[in-house]
């Protein structure tokens, strides 16, 4: 049997699996904990094959446009996208992950599309997904397994800025249910691209400042709020957004009461990162605890560790060179490189937390 450490309590994991999740038997304690995996990942460009006249965004992604969008390229992008949601997860919970929180899709359809591919079908996935003015047309959403988690409420929260620019970007999702009979809150969001290099910090800030104002009034109701933060935030844990504006740390011991945890921010200082650009690595996508998830002294449900899921077929393997010369080798194997269909998955690999909780 494998070892494996939560915190500071060493366990022994027997492979026990049941409906909720996996259970392991404490050795010190004598307790079983049922695991429970939340995920996100950025699809890459999920576009359907129709040319929506609302949305300029799309205008690639159909069958005469630049990309030569067709049928069944779409069909193969949803089967290795729905077989890569599959895999996540699995290690640990058999039923895969209890809520996958997705970035840069065009809209519900191709969510239905995606949870009705056969590989998904086991996994039961529900959504929540509200349409945003997104200057791209893409959108964030929610997957989530209703027999784990049971939604009680859902909202969306607009991009703005204060002088009231003309700037559009994606709305943040909140979803707020019932997850092991504790209320839990997800926040997924997507953040303003570095477009502009970084004269467009400032945009992604303001984003950060969205995020902190849900996580505040949630608090402000419950101090003791269990809150889910993941996204795309197209910035590193270590930039002023994350650092700074949400004030996420990297150290569990740094976390005060009310505080964000980042468990990302190790895993890139380890040399693990969620997408690749010139031949280094960013942790973008990242998914951040309220301290109330930290707690030890609790039977509740708690944050056992993070992931980046890069198995191997995520992987680009052979890193053609594109017209620029440069290989994309160990990069994630995405969809297209610079405008050719090489019918791989996504840029971003997908992200990745447990929780436990005691099973008596």
């Amino acid at each position: 049997m494998n070892k494996i450490k939560i915190q500071s309590d060493w366990v022994v994991l027997p492979f026990l699996f049941c409906i909720y999740g996996q259970a392991f038997t404490g050795k010190a304690q004598s307790k079983q904990y049922r695991v429970y995996a939340a995920a996100f990942y950025n699809l890459e460009n999920l576009f359907d094959t129709d040319d929506d006249p609302t949305n300029a965004g799309d205008d690639e992604f159909t069958p005469k446009g630049k990309l030569r969008w067709t049928p069944e390229k779409y069909q193969k992008k949803l089967h290795n996208m729905a077989y890569a949601i599959s895999q996540i997860a699995r290690e640990h919970s058999p039923v895969g992950p209890e809520v996958l929180g997705v970035a840069e899709i065009e809209n519900r359809k191709v969510l239905e599309d995606l949870i009705s591919q056969p590989d998904m079908a086991d996994m039961h996935y529900q959504i929540v997904q509200y349409d945003s003015p997104d200057r791209r047309g893409i959108d964030v959403a929610l997957l989530y397994n209703p027999r784990l988690f049971q939604v009680t409420s859902s909202r969306v929260y607009p991009f703005h800025l204060a002088d009231e620019s003309a700037y559009r970007s994606r709305d943040q999702l909140l979803v707020s249910g019932k997850m092991a009979d504790e209320d839990v809150h997800f926040i997924v969001a997507h953040w303003p691209s570095r477009f502009g290099g970084s004269k467009s910090s400032y945009l992604r800030e303001a984003a950060a400042v969205i995020t902190r104002h849900v996580i505040d009034s949630l608090q402000q109701n419950d101090p003791l709020a269990k809150i889910i933060f993941m996204g795309d935030l197209n910035d590193d844990p270590s930039d002023v957004s994350v650092r700074k504006v949400l004030d996420a740390k990297k150290n569990v011991s740094d976390v005060s009461d009310g505080g964000l945890y980042n468990p990302m921010w190790q895993l890139l200082e380890k040399g693990a990162g969620s997408l690749a650009y010139q031949g280094g690595w960013n942790m973008f996508d990242q998914i951040i605890l309220s301290q109330s998830l930290l707690r030890k002294d609790t039977d509740g449900l708690r944050y056992w560790k993070a992931e980046v899921f890069n198995k191997p077929f995520l992987v680009d393997q052979e890193g053609k060179l594109g017209r620029r010369a440069r290989s994309n080798k160990g990069y994630p194997l995405r969809t297209f490189i610079e405008g050719t269909f090489i019918n791989g998955y996504s840029d971003h690999f997908p992200v990745l937390i447990y929780l436990i909780k005691p099973h008596f």
